[in-house]
């Protein structure tokens, strides 16, 4: 017991953090912060607050068309909030250490992205056409692959999805989530949708 006192007394304890991430902030085409740099444990939890928005995985050559290879990206689907909203929408993305596959699998109605220690992700909106007026998101952006030049190329591409989601009317309401195992190893990224009532902005 000694001995392993002393062996966890080594390990360093690096605190969880929870990156909030305004979707739509003041009825703008915006993800507020832009980007964040998130480690193990971390989770980014987009609040969706105006019109109609996603949550989109991209790639960081093509910012406005979602990620279909080698899997499927993650994707929030359609949030619209209406203008008299008391309740908003909201999708969470954790990033988690290493998990075999078998223990991801016992867990349903999730989604999960594998992926190394502090890889770049990209996401954008999907609704026509946000993605080319520079509404845009990166997890882990680098140097060599900044978020500026992520956002300049989205600026300059396609506009997105091809055709308008509805208008948002009536009550906000949740999106059902499907399970999905996707590639890779090592850190994982698990995604939930979930309605957050009396956000205060």
């Amino acid at each position: 017991m000694r001995c392993f006192a002393v062996a966890a007394a080594l390990i360093p304890i690096v605190a969880a953090e929870t990156f909030n991430i305004l979707v739509g902030q003041n009825g703008e085409l915006t993800y507020t912060p832009e980007s964040v740099i998130a480690k193990a444990g971390d989770i980014v939890n987009f609040q969706f607050v105006s019109k109609n928005h996603t949550v989109t995985q991209s790639t960081f050559l093509k910012p406005c068309e979602p990620l279909t290879t080698p899997t499927v990206g993650i994707d929030s689907g359609f949030q619209a909030v209406p203008t008299d909203a008391t309740s908003f929408p909201q999708y969470s993305i954790t990033i988690q250490d290493g998990r075999p596959r078998s223990a991801l699998c016992r867990i349903t109605d999730q989604e999960y992205l594998n992926v190394a220690d502090q890889t770049p992700f990209w996401f954008y909106c999907a609704q026509a056409p946000h993605c080319s007026k520079g509404m845009v998101f990166a997890i882990n952006p680098t140097e060599a692959k900044s978020y500026a030049t992520f956002k300049a190329t989205a600026m300059g591409g396609t506009s997105g999805s091809t055709t308008n989601a509805p208008t948002p009317s009536g009550s906000a309401t949740n999106s059902p989530n499907s399970a999905r195992i996707l590639s890779g190893n090592n850190a994982a990224i698990l995604a939930t949708l979930g309605l957050v009532a009396g956000l205060i902005l």
